[in-house]
């Protein structure tokens, strides 16, 4: 008599341990060695490509500012022609807006060229030496203040502190241009204090020194935020040609992967007929000469040889049928035939086939079934082998005089689930991964007489996923192990409540109206209608 199942703990199986691989230290190693050579080859102790990149936005800030420092040449041109001569006023503003021409020109022409190594040298030699002219033409003229008061060192520290910041902001991709073209301005401004010989002139030469220390601080500050977007920039590049290259050598292997699979799919199609038919003929003669239908042996050794071979064709040809299925499911060829079936049947038919099998090895099995359960939609073939595979591995790796319990009932979402547990040997926790793998067996199976393909557990897991429900696999070392299946309550046929309404009548009753309208159209009909035409 069969007692209520009770409700399955399921639990989620254990995740694969990450597998560590040595990507992150081949990229380290190559980037260590990219950025030596980049040392080597540079003339900034940065990579080529940013000593390029930084001019090149150099080249870019001086010529959006031109208009800008052309303003500030006049300006200062027409407040100095109010203390100074008009000609040397004006000798001085064209020669500074010659050189910033110059200036400008260049950047021009170093932006249309293509980028080359020897070049970016060149050109960054080049414009250290203009910003250096460009400082020392500003110096020509901040160095001949209008007098010695107040007012004309007010003036002065103005100017020095205008020129060095603009300079600074728009050299501060190249800091060496920058100081190149803010030190000769700022120097002669404090040496120009220092002679005057007075307390104020000290403390005016001082800040002088103090600005210039601050905006040069400011320019390189500024240049160490640019290299590192730069940098950021160029290992974000970096790390998408790799994605790319992956992603391409991934699908290389995929498009290989598949197609092996389908030649592997071909194969096994092909030689199924093949496998299968000396097999057929290995099995008939074989039980032929195993039951002596045609007389008895004369030597009796040949009728277990014969029993042999019958069982050895039988494994074959079991191993055959599970690799085809297996090779079928994985290949999305495997169609189930779906109809409305008896779980707690199905389990009791399978225990039926292998009770025989199990009392000769000592095993109980105990069968705990839930009564009244209705009949689920599903592959009577599939779940009939779902349920062969898992009693024949408990039978299996049960030891003499071992238990099974065969349990089948409700989930608590409302589906059904098969439970088979045994009091095996068990499996490790960290080899459940690999049983549930194609091929894949435990250090238990390997030791164990009975050794198989290793297919059971994963085409058991693969038909009930086809199924739409879940497989669960809890095992202890020495303890046993319990496999747990459950079916989607979609799956459940429930019985339906009768019909609160009548059914409409499958004929319509006829009307007196119509009949009346009949008879009428009788009575005025012509009996003959010869040669009228109607």
């Amino acid at each position: 008599m069969s007692n209520p199942a009770e409700k399955p703990e399921v639990v989620q199986l254990p995740a694969e341990p990450p597998v560590v691989t040595p990507v992150g230290n081949r990229r380290a190693a190559a980037q260590r060695v990219r950025e030596a050579r980049d040392r080597l080859t540079s003339t900034s102790g940065t990579r080529p490509a940013f000593d390029r990149e930084l001019l090149r936005q150099y080249a870019q800030t001086r010529l959006s500012a031109s208009y800008v420092v052309m303003l500030l040449v006049v300006a200062t041109g027409l407040l100095f022609g109010f203390w100074m001569p008009p000609v040397s006023v004006a000798a001085w503003t064209c020669g500074l807006l010659c050189i910033h021409t110059a200036i400008t020109r260049s950047c021009r022409k170093f932006l249309a060229e293509p980028p080359s190594l020897t070049a970016t040298r060149k050109w960054r030699t080049r414009f250290v030496l203009l910003d250096l002219l460009y400082g020392l033409c500003w110096t020509a003229i901040l160095i001949h203040p209008a007098s010695f008061d107040a007012v004309s060192n007010t003036l002065m520290m103005f100017l020095m502190l205008l020129v060095i910041a603009v300079s600074s902001m728009l050299a501060a991709s190249l800091p060496i241009a920058a100081l190149a073209a803010t030190a000769p301005v700022t120097t002669a401004i404090a040496v120009n204090f220092v002679l005057r010989g007075t307390f104020d002139n000290y403390v005016l030469a001082l800040l002088a020194l103090a600005a210039e220390g601050y905006f040069a601080l400011l320019a390189h500050r500024l240049h160490s935020t640019t290299l590192a977007t730069l940098e950021a920039r160029a290992e974000k590049d970096a790390l998408i040609g790799e994605l790319e290259q992956a992603k391409s050598i991934s699908d290389e292997a995929r498009h290989r992967a598949e197609a092996a699979n389908v030649a592997k799919s071909r194969f096994l199609a092909q030689m199924s007929h093949e496998l299968r038919t000396p097999l057929n003929a290995i099995l008939g003669f074989s039980e032929v000469m195993k039951s002596e239908i045609f007389g008895a042996h004369a030597v009796p050794v040949y009728k277990e040889y014969s029993a042999d071979i019958h069982n050895s064709g039988v494994h074959l040809l079991n191993l055959i049928n599970e690799i085809l299925d297996l090779s079928r499911i994985e290949a999305g060829r495997y169609e189930l035939n779906e109809e409305a079936v008896s779980l707690v049947h199905i389990v009791a038919d399978c225990h039926h086939l292998l009770k025989l099998r199990a009392s000769s090895r000592g095993i109980t099995i105990h069968e705990v079934f839930e009564h009244g359960m209705p009949r689920i939609w599903g592959d009577e073939r599939a779940i009939r082998q779902i349920v062969l595979n898992l009693l024949s591995n408990s039978i299996k790796f049960t030891p003499q005089g071992g238990e099974i319990w065969l349990k089948a009932g409700w989930t608590a979402s409302g589906g059904q689930y098969l439970s088979v547990k045994d009091t095996g040997s068990g499996i490790a926790e960290d080899e459940i991964p690999i049983v549930l793998a194609s091929f894949g067996q435990g250090s238990n199976s390997i030791k164990s007489a009975e050794q198989g393909a290793g297919l059971g557990l994963p085409i058991a897991k693969s038909l009930i996923d086809m199924h739409g429900g879940t497989f669960t696999l809890k095992s202890k070392l020495r303890i046993g192990t319990e496999v747990i299946v459950t079916f989607p309550p979609e799956r459940v046929m429930s019985a339906l409540a009768p019909m609160s309404e009548e059914a409409p009548p499958l004929q319509p009753e006829p009307s007196h109206r119509s009949t009346a309208d009949e008879k009428r159209r009788a009575r005025n009909k012509p009996i003959m209608n010869a040669g009228t035409g109607l």
